[in-house]
């Protein structure tokens, strides 16, 4: 149980918010594709990919400075 103590969690609360990040990012680009309004669905639904690559980068330049 104690070796258990020192391992990291699987998500973090940031990874939680970059997670919340992409799911309102994509929550609210379906909104606005049924609303009529596409093009700004379109542009809001292309933030999801960068939202979690920028969560990705943050969280490799954490792992790094552990070490």
């Amino acid at each position: 149980q104690q070796q258990n103590r020192g391992k990291m969690k699987l998500f973090k609360q940031s990874d939680m918010y970059i997670l919340l990040a992409a799911v309102a990012s994509m929550g609210i680009s379906i909104g606005y594709w049924f609303s009529g309004y596409q093009d700004a669905g379109l542009f809001i639904g292309m933030w999801v990919p960068s939202i979690l690559g920028f969560g990705i980068y943050v969280k490799m330049l954490m792992n790094n400075k552990r070490r």
